[in-house]
């Protein structure tokens, strides 16, 4: 272990690899809330987060299993599902008077055309705005899900117009499963301030 006069210990979260608290730095000083995207093995999970001195809050979210009930039958976790994900979440955001954030990935890699990239572009479709390189968007073919199937794509716009409805019903509705909920909170915890987390380094 390094020891020396000079020597800082970082942060637990920075040396579990879980916040980058630099970064973070640079996206709280903007003042927007922020665009968090999570993937897990079956799930995209959007959140439009805001700093608190006790904790980030979250002012809304999606989640990829939200499109089974307008009648998505495939993954959760694909292309074309982190797309209307962000879709949703972004007409949510809308609906509540959030539209300018800043774009948060964490820890991931930013690679071009990934299920980052395309919940952005829902988000922004939706009429959010956020700084972007639009060099780092998939393309609409990807995005509908030409490249996996043509029924996809076509279960894609359906779902796409069930979402752009203004007074659509799953705009309205803010609640989470069971499961979504877990993994909420989980993610909520994710961006706590360096204060917070100072006593335990």
């Amino acid at each position: 272990m390094t020891e020396g006069p000079r020597y800082r210990v970082k942060f637990r979260r920075r040396r579990d690899g879980k916040t980058d608290y630099r970064h973070r730095l640079k996206l709280l000083k903007s003042n927007l809330p922020r665009i968090v995207v999570r993937k897990t093995l079956n799930n995209i999970i959007i959140q439009f987060v805001e700093y608190a001195p006790n904790g980030d809050k979250i002012i809304g979210s999606a989640s990829g299993f939200e499109l089974k009930k307008l009648g998505w039958k495939y993954s959760t976790a694909n292309i074309p599902a982190a797309y209307l994900t962000g879709l949703l979440a972004g007409k949510r955001a809308v609906k509540n008077n959030i539209k300018n954030t800043v774009l948060d990935i964490g820890l991931q890699k930013p690679v071009k055309g990934s299920k980052v990239f395309a919940s952005l572009k829902g988000t922004i479709e939706a009429g959010v705005s956020t700084p972007h390189d639009k060099d780092m968007l998939p393309t609409d073919d990807r995005v509908m899900g030409a490249h996996i199937s043509k029924e996809i794509e076509k279960s894609f716009k359906d779902i796409k117009a069930k979402i752009m409805e203004a007074n659509s019903e799953v705009v309205r509705d803010q609640g989470l499963g069971i499961r979504e909920k877990k993994e909420k909170t989980t993610l909520a915890t994710n961006s706590l301030p360096p204060t917070t987390k100072q006593k335990e380094a």
